[in-house]
């Protein structure tokens, strides 16, 4: 029923409330005359009497609409309304005591009008009360827990009191000393009420109002909200809440990120400046996931000139769109279409614009997709990785940088193994003379890049499962985007030619236990036979092709640290060039004509790690 009464249109609630108030009125002037009489005086024969009560609404109603009173529905009214309330019935009040003097209505004592007014006050206020409670105790929209009683959750109560769709019913805070105060009219609680306030008052959501506080204390936050499956979301950080006003459109879903609990190291900013300020900066594959962040990030640090260079016009074209609507001062932005196999494009390109720093992130990185067109993965990862290499030779590009994959550690499948081949390419340039810096930055996945696993189970968890897991075993590291491409940054900056730099992915995560935490985030429950009624399934699909149960980040074991403690850099074999060049001149060859035996031989003496198997 309350349902219902919520989908009515806004005209006939109105009605609703104005019936309600008529009624309220005319109860309370009775009521009046009976606290002050002692006994029920019905004005039976008076008629100024009765027209003096029964009329009455005529006056206030309109006094009421004047003031906006029936704007809000019951559910969203808060202290604006209340206040609106009291002065609309102060001057109806007022108005009815001075009609009914003027007119010199007899039985009216003048204690009458003070009685009233409160009566009227109590009633009317009482009433939307009443509704809202009721309201919010029958689940038509989300009741939900406030976590952090700061000034982030005072703001954020108070927002959501205004606005609807989420309806605060407590605070949740770790300080002991605030336990059982109230805030806004809302109690607060511990973190070990969580359990109880869920089943006493029907909570659909946790959300978390404490901005400030670190990754690993989110993560541990989080993790101990999990068992009750219930949606957590999350305010943004306090540098983005506009002049300190927290907006109900400002709740982010929570982000798998937070449950890595990874504490960001604080960047070298001299690092981040050295090969971009002022400088003119390549990025291949601008328009995929780590090229686009590159871009983002780097325009920040002031280049002279950034130059998009890829071969998909669409992606191009929205980095560019995006980078055109952030305003920096004197910085030259030019979108270049163009294949990482086109020699004559990357010279062209390096000596019209005077490149001086390249970030060579163009590559194909779909395990299976490379798989089935190997020799295109070669082509591009390998061969392509060659072609711009000697073109920054060639024009005396200052630094290069090639962003590489945990896959290029002893790879069982193409992909790795052309990722590795790059590798082993700068290390072999790094030895001869020239005037170009190579280095390679090896990490592990990115959440919520195309590749990752987190938009596609995202996907499936939103069209209902199931999810789909290749072994219930696989583990992977995981980064964020934006963290790997400042640690890509830094790294390239350090170099001094021929380094494998390999970014710190903290403690490797269970692909299942992702899955099962974004369901649980999502306000869902597993479904599997220990939860016959959950909601969402998860189907393990088997091993892919060239696909790894784990991943590791070293090829050799040692290492030495850096200047910044997530980058470390990896002493790894190498191949010198004039072992390297016949080998790739070999590999052309067969690469165009699709002869899958023989690349894979030579590919072998090229990766001499690389194991043709399909799982590990």
């Amino acid at each position: 029923m309350i349902q219902n009464l919520i989908k009515l249109p806004r005209s006939i609630k109105q009605a609703l409330m104005m019936t309600f108030d008529t009624s309220a009125i005319i109860a309370c002037l009775l009521f009046s005359f009976l606290i002050r009489l002692g006994y029920w005086a019905y004005p039976s024969g008076d008629t100024d009497l009765w027209l003096a009560i029964f009329a009455s609404p005529l006056l206030a109603l309109p006094i009421f609409i004047r003031f906006g009173i029936y704007l809000d529905f019951t559910r969203y009214v808060g202290f604006k309304s209340f206040w609106l309330i009291f002065q609309a019935t102060t001057l109806y009040m007022i108005l009815w005591g001075l009609i009914t003097f003027m007119a010199a209505v007899e039985s009216i004592p003048r204690s009458i009008i003070l009685i009233n007014w409160i009566l009227v006050i109590i009633v009317i206020i009482s009433s939307r009360l009443f509704f809202r409670k009721l309201l919010s105790e029958s689940n038509v929209y989300n009741n939900v827990l406030i976590y952090g009683a700061g000034s982030a959750g005072r703001q954020l109560s108070n927002a959501l009191k205004e606005s609807g769709g989420y309806n605060p019913v407590a605070f949740i805070d770790d300080a002991k000393d605030l336990h059982r105060r109230s805030i806004n009219g809302l109690k607060i609680y511990s973190r070990a009420d969580v359990k109880y306030l869920i089943e006493k008052k029907n909570i659909t959501g946790v959300l978390l109002a404490i901005p400030s506080i670190s990754r690993i204390q989110r993560s541990e936050i989080i993790n101990s909200l999990k068992p009750y499956q219930i949606l957590v979301r999350s305010l943004p950080a306090v540098s983005e809440l506009a002049d300190g006003k927290v907006k109900v459109n400002d709740l982010l879903e929570i982000d798998v990120r937070d449950l890595l609990g990874r504490q960001l190291v604080k960047p070298n900013l001299k690092l981040l400046k050295i090969s971009i300020t002022q400088k003119v900066v390549l990025v291949t594959g601008a328009g995929g996931s780590i090229g686009s962040e590159l871009c983002r990030q780097i325009i920040v640090l002031k280049p002279e000139k950034l130059i998009l260079y890829d071969v998909s016009e669409a992606s191009l074209y929205l980095i560019d769109q995006e980078l055109a609507n952030i305003n920096i001062p004197g910085l030259e932005i030019y979108p270049v279409i163009g294949s990482v196999g086109d020699k004559d494009r990357i010279e062209y390109v390096c000596k019209n614009y005077g490149v001086q720093t390249i970030y060579h992130a163009a590559a194909y990185k779909h395990v299976p997709l490379v798989e089935f067109n190997q020799s295109q993965g070669l082509l591009n990862n390998t061969i392509g990785t060659l072609v711009i290499a000697e073109a920054a030779i060639s024009t005396n590009v200052e630094t290069f940088v090639l962003i590489s994959t945990d896959k290029a550690v002893r790879p069982t499948n193409v992909m790795g193994a052309s990722k590795r081949a790059a590798e082993l390419i700068l290390q072999a340039f790094a030895k001869l003379p020239h005037n170009t810096c190579f280095s390679i930055v090896r990490f592990g996945n990115v959440l919520d890049s195309s590749g990752s696993v987190i938009p596609l189970f995202k996907r499936q968890i939103n069209n209902g499962g199931p999810i789909t897991v290749t072994h219930a075993d696989i583990i992977r590291y995981f980064m964020t985007i934006p963290e790997a491409v400042e640690l890509v940054i830094q790294a390239g900056a350090m170099a001094k030619g021929g380094e494998v730099f390999v970014l710190d992915m903290g403690e490797p995560v269970r692909i299942y236990d992702l899955a099962v935490k974004m369901i649980q985030l999502s306000g869902l429950k597993l479904l599997d036979e220990n939860n016959p009624k959950g909601d969402i399934e998860i189907k393990y699909t088997g091993l892919r092709s060239g696909e790894k149960l784990y991943e590791e980040l070293f090829i050799g074991g040692d290492f030495a640290s850096t200047e910044n403690k997530l980058i470390l850099c990896a002493d790894e074999k190498m191949i010198s060039w004039d072992k390297l060049e016949p080998i790739l001149n070999k590999i052309k060859e067969p690469l165009k004509n699709n002869e899958t035996e023989e690349v894979y031989k030579l590919l072998s003496q090229l990766v001499p790690e690389f194991n043709r198997t399909k799982t590990s």
